[in-house]
């Protein structure tokens, strides 16, 4: 395992330890909880663990009277925390950071991991940039790097990619080679952040889950091909909202995932070819998504699967429980469906 490089404080142990102390005196949780909540086309992912402890993946967008932050803050309650342990950002942008500092003002995050600073240069990435440091500066903060473990006991929280780089080695139970890698072909090279994202493989005993981040076509090739780094997995956050530069032929093949999640918009991400993919994908159980795609020629997970059907009033989530056997459930907040798999 890969130890975490601490930048600016060398204190990040000692929570980790109180943690591990308290383990015993509370009553942990049989499940793992996710909450993928709806930023309207962004991204905020609350993973609860069974010892109670608390990792957010993005904040969403900024304004909005703080939409997403009072999402955030909802899921939390739901959840019972109040606090987040690791704040998880994928990259620099302000549908993933831009919630930030609003929701600090309601929900305390103690630790901070990122890639460190954005190379885009265009000036709203900066300025956002610029609102979520003065926030993480105020607290612990951890660079990431591919092979890093995040200290959650009882998971094994691996990051995949990091500030343009990925896996060099397979994780446990990865690395067969990928015969779908032999028609990949690049493309045109994205230099935004999206390049450089930040992503996570879960794994809770028998269950596994993968969030890329918004990583996509040319650098989320290097996880799978020509050897499949990350294995098999069970829920699939889909990358990049579900954007036709992660519609990767490749990737579906080596994931073989049971259980897709879409975090898209009603205009943002659910591109109709990777949609079209996705339901058509064999071994899928069934697509999620928590907007329905109103872009032309989206055809659309059936509509109990899709948690809000509105221009963005409702904000309903996605829940998924998890347990160490394998086993999960997924929840549409909107209409109570739940799916066992």
């Amino acid at each position: 395992m890969t130890h975490f490089r601490i930048h600016r404080v060398r204190l990040f142990a000692v929570p980790i330890i109180a943690a591990a102390a308290c383990a015993g005196l509370l009553h942990a949780q049989e499940a793992l909880t996710f909450y993928f909540i709806d930023v309207e086309g962004g991204q905020a992912t609350l993973i609860v663990t069974p010892s109670h402890q608390s990792l957010l993946v993005d904040a969403g967008y900024g304004g909005f009277d703080d939409r997403d932050p009072n999402r955030i803050v909802a899921a939390a309650r739901d959840a019972r925390i109040d606090h987040i342990d690791y704040f998880f950002l994928t990259h620099f942008h302000g549908d993933h950071d831009g919630g930030v500092p609003a929701l600090v003002r309601q929900l305390p995050i103690r630790t901070f991991i990122d890639y460190g600073a954005p190379t885009e240069t265009d000036k709203n990435v900066l300025a956002q940039y610029e609102a979520y440091k003065a926030v993480r500066d105020r607290g612990h903060h951890v660079l990431a790097s591919p092979g890093d473990r995040l200290p959650l006991p009882g998971l094994e929280v691996d990051v995949i990619s990091a500030g343009g780089k990925t896996l060099d080695k397979p994780l446990a139970g990865a690395g067969q080679p990928n015969p779908a890698c032999a028609g990949f072909e690049p493309r045109s090279e994205d230099w935004s952040e999206n390049i450089r994202s930040s992503g996570l493989r879960l794994r809770y005993g028998s269950f596994r889950f993968l969030n890329p981040g918004d990583f996509s076509w040319n650098g989320i090739v290097n996880l799978v091909c020509p050897n499949n780094l990350v294995g098999e997995i069970d829920l699939y956050l889909v990358a990049h909202h579900g954007n036709a530069d992660t519609n990767l032929p490749a990737l579906l093949a080596a994931l073989k995932p049971r259980v897709a999640i879409v975090n898209n918009g009603q205009m943002k991400g659910g591109a109709p070819a990777a949609l079209a993919t996705l339901l058509r994908l064999e071994g899928l159980a069934d697509l999620w998504q928590l907007h329905r795609s109103e872009r032309q020629g989206a055809e659309n997970a059936p509509e109990q699967f899709i948690a809000n059907l509105d221009d963005g009033a409702t904000g309903h989530w996605i829940k998924a429980t998890a347990t160490k056997d394998g086993r999960f459930t997924v929840v549409n907040g909107r209409n109570g469906l739940t799916r066992s798999y």
